[in-house]
């Protein structure tokens, strides 16, 4: 229950206990009045033709109806007064309550626009110096050192890309010039060639590990675009096909997305057996765009395939014998389906292989006016 409810439920019964200790007080003192002894005088022409007992009885008969009818009265009209007073506090409660919580309402609803790309934002309450504001500007501290704490996240990136992509880049132009075939004796040639397929894997990994750390970040703005389209340049590479398309509009980052899908195939391509079938499937259902990539292969436990989406996490030496990947094609699938609002999600194929499927949230059609 929403604590303004709550409140008008505390403040409510508050109004209704006070409303039935006012009637029970008046009912007593009431009652205690009319039973006092007291004396009635009538003109001669109101007696009744009685005497003796009977108009005794008759009088007192008289005097405990009016009684029981005062009392009566009493006890509806109190019990009346109480319910009014008590939806009169309802309505004052809700209305303290709504007062009282719009500071907190204001809170919220900062917290809720906030994105890393918004938190220079601030509350910056003004008014008394209560438990409120102090909440309020805790708030705001906090959002200052987040905020210092992803700009700086950013710079690294940022130089990160260039100061590890530009030596790597260096050193395998040294490598292929310095050492072709016509420089180096035979002999050395095959250190050449690891040491040419070591930078390689050096150079997939920092860019897997920096398309991992922006990918894992709140998307400042979005483009609408289609999985299907998306998914093309990834499967003209490999010579693939869709084997059911179907319109998948979405809104994102595009340049994320179809290194989702590249990441996707290229695993898919990557880890499969001497049966060499893969199927891509796109469509939208349940509010939902996907993206879906099958493939043959061995066989996977579904404890095993879950696990897979972890950095750096793989079943087997075998998984990566052949391909010289840095593990974490799947990871960056995951923080970019993540990112834009959607799941991804690998169970194992009948008879060996694995079916990974990309849900992200459907774009809506614009309304025609």
């Amino acid at each position: 229950m929403p604590i303004r409810a709550r409140l008008t439920l505390v403040y409510g019964s508050l109004f209704f206990a006070a409303a039935l200790v006012l009637v029970m007080i008046n009912y007593i003192v009431v009652s205690r009045q009319l039973t006092r002894r007291v004396t009635i005088r009538l003109p001669v022409d109101d007696l009744p033709p009685l005497t003796g007992d009977k108009q005794l009885f008759f009088f007192n008969k008289q005097v405990e109806d009016y009684h029981e009818t005062v009392l009566g009265s009493l006890v509806w009209w109190s019990l009346l007064a109480a319910v009014l007073v008590g939806l009169v506090g309802l309505a004052v409660g809700w209305y303290v309550a709504k007062r009282a919580l719009d500071p907190l309402q204001h809170v919220t609803e900062t917290a809720r626009r906030l994105s890393t790309d918004t938190l220079h934002r601030r509350i910056s309450m003004t008014g008394p110096h209560d438990e409120i504001k102090d909440l309020a500007d805790t708030f705001d501290s906090m959002l200052e050192r987040l905020d210092n704490a992803f700009d700086g996240q950013r710079r690294f990136v940022a130089n990160a890309s260039h100061e590890l992509r530009t030596p790597l880049a260096i050193n395998r132009a040294l490598l292929q010039v310095s050492m072709s075939d016509g420089l180096i004796p035979a002999s050395l040639r095959p250190v050449r060639d690891e040491l040419l397929a070591s930078n390689s894997r050096q150079e997939r990994l920092i860019e897997g590990l920096l398309t991992l750390a922006l990918s894992e970040r709140d998307l400042s703005g979005r483009e609408p675009g289609d999985l299907a389209e998306l998914a093309r340049p990834s499967l003209l590479a490999h010579g693939l096909t869709v084997a059911r398309q179907f319109p998948a509009p979405v809104a994102g980052d595009g340049v994320l997305l179809e290194r989702m899908i590249r990441n996707l195939v290229d695993n898919a391509v990557t880890y499969n057996d001497d049966r060499g079938e893969v199927t891509v499937r796109t469509g939208s259902g349940g509010g939902h765009a996907y993206v879906t990539v099958e493939n043959t292969g061995r066989e996977i436990a579904p404890a095993q395939a879950a696990r897979l989406f972890d950095p750096f996490i793989r079943l087997d030496p075998d998984r990566t014998g052949s391909a010289g990947g840095a593990g974490l094609g799947l990871s960056i699938v995951r923080a970019i389906a993540r990112a834009h609002g959607g799941t991804a999600e690998a169970r194992p194929r009948e008879g060996g292989g694995l079916i990974v499927t990309v849900r992200l949230p459907l774009l809506a059609e614009p309304a025609v006016v």
